[in-house]
């Protein structure tokens, strides 16, 4: 049955965007479809894709970081579409991803955060240099020389995010980045990585924190049931919300229920 379209159209032009999405579709098992028509995002903006459980948040972020080959459609970074293995591999470089779970390596911070500039080539001295900035960015250098199994969970959300922005991403991917953090620990983090963003870095952040998505993004898109229901400046879907679901979600009205086929976060 084909879901019918909302009574406004969710999708609003950004020009030249660092990322966009063209006609996407991802079948899960055989039967679930994430049909995302197009989502972009500008150099130096942050997108926050906000949605409940299950809505089809972290197949659409395996999609964007290129981890995950679409059923048809077609992610474009800088207008190269990514198509064909070469061309996926070269326009990873150009993106940064931190997740919720940090996954740092054994050994010290600095070599953590050090470690995608050395993939790229960068001399160990510079790549250190680099690190340092970053992590003081952050608000932890030091714990530079520190052995990453001895940091906290909220400095390791701070080294995952200084990993990823050390490489000089075009576009920033973060998977739920500031969740399950005690209250002071979580705001505190949101504002360092808020200030900490370059001016040309283009962030799309997958959340179910309303606050999250009002505090640091530009434009939302709010995703249910795999599509996106409404997308455009924050304060816009915030104080007006296209339909009952989008109010539940950004917090006007009812939560809605969870899609019946659960595909993740």
């Amino acid at each position: 049955m084909t879901t019918p379209a909302p009574a406004r159209s969710p999708i609003r032009s950004i020009a030249a965007p660092a990322l966009e999405t063209r006609d996407l579709v991802v079948r899960r098992d055989g039967a679930f479809r994430l049909e995302v028509a197009r989502l972009a995002v500008g150099a130096g903006r942050t997108l926050a894709v906000l949605g409940v459980n299950g809505a089809g948040k972290s197949t659409l972020l395996e999609v964007l970081a290129l981890l995950r080959s679409p059923d048809s459609g077609v992610v474009c970074v800088h207008g190269e579409a990514a198509r064909g293995p070469a061309a996926r591999r070269r326009l990873r470089l150009r993106l940064g991803l931190a997740l919720q779970d940090p996954f740092l390596l054994r050994g010290k911070v600095i070599d953590n955060v050090a470690l995608p500039l050395r993939l790229r080539g960068v001399a160990a001295a510079e790549a250190r240099r680099r690190a340092v900035a970053w992590l003081d960015r952050l608000g932890v250098a030091g714990l530079a020389e520190r052995r990453a199994t001895q940091v906290s969970g909220g400095e390791a959300r701070r080294v995952s995010l200084a990993r990823a922005l050390a490489a000089d991403p075009d576009v920033l991917l973060l998977d739920e980045p500031f969740a399950a953090l005690d209250p002071p620990t979580h705001d505190g983090l949101l504002r360092d990585f808020r200030d900490a963003l370059d001016a040309r870095t283009a962030v799309i952040l997958v959340t179910h924190d309303r606050v999250e998505a009002q505090t640091i993004a530009d434009e939302v898109a709010i995703l249910h049931a795999g599509r996106i229901l409404q997308w455009g400046p924050a304060p816009e879907v915030f104080a007006r919300p296209a339909d009952p679901t989008v109010a539940s979600i950004v917090g006007n009205g009812r939560p809605p229920e969870a899609p019946a086929l659960p595909i993740g976060t």
